[in-house]
């Protein structure tokens, strides 16, 4: 019985990720929400009418390796193993894609033995997807409210009241800098230190936001 359950819990990954090629994903967090009754909000969005610097200044702040690894950035990775072995404080070392993993498959909350399924899960994810569908999905599932906000729509919608293309480089900013706590970090009321982030963020995303390009039309991005 158990190897049948662990069969099915290994098949629902390799079978809906292909899908998600194609179908825009609900992730476990929405879902857990939903059948506990808690609103849900959330209106997709495709990634060409998300702003080009809300794509950059994300990726700048959280994967800066996103369009050149395979899912996994090893060098972050190895260090983690490292830090956790010798009792250091570990960071997570988590790419945008094994963020994507975990929404759409596992579960929040710190584990060891989460983040070694993360590791597989997020390298299947980046040989069947594109970068640029991999950045949507992210973009669109991530939650970025304390109400049950999900995607950048519904985060642009509740901050500044604006939609998700038409981000400026504050805005943008201050959303991206949102994402690792969005239940106690206000981007529309930030903290002087989450704007002093925000505008570090903005600096980077401005002179290094081609880095970012594999998630824009054309492989650019407008800047």
């Amino acid at each position: 019985m158990i190897l049948v359950i662990l069969a099915v819990l290994v098949a629902i990954p390799l079978v809906l990720t292909p899908v998600y090629l194609v179908v825009d994903p609900v992730s476990v967090p929405m879902l857990e929400r939903s059948l506990t009754g808690r609103p849900v909000v959330r209106k997709w969005r495709p990634i060409d009418q998300i702003s080009d610097r809300l794509k950059a200044s994300v990726i700048l702040s959280e994967d800066g390796q996103f369009c050149r690894h395979w899912g996994v950035d090893m060098a972050a990775l190895r260090e983690e193993v490292a830090n956790y072995f010798a009792g250091r404080e570990t960071r997570g070392a988590s790419t945008i894609t094994m963020q994507v993993a975990r929404n759409l498959f596992l579960w929040n909350g710190q584990s060891v033995v989460r983040k070694a399924l993360e590791v597989p899960l997020a390298v299947y994810i980046d040989l069947v997807l594109p970068k640029k569908r991999i950045m949507e999905i992210y973009l669109n599932i991530a939650e970025w409210g304390p109400e049950g906000q999900f995607g950048i729509a519904a985060g642009a919608e509740r901050a500044f009241g604006i939609a998700p293309q038409n981000l400026d480089w504050r805005t943008a900013s201050l959303l991206a800098v949102t994402l690792p706590n969005p239940l106690v970090r206000r981007p529309a009321q930030p903290s002087p230190g989450l704007s002093r982030v925000a505008r570090i963020v903005a600096d980077r995303a401005q002179q290094y936001g081609q880095r970012a390009a594999c998630v824009g039309a054309g492989g650019r991005l407008a800047l």
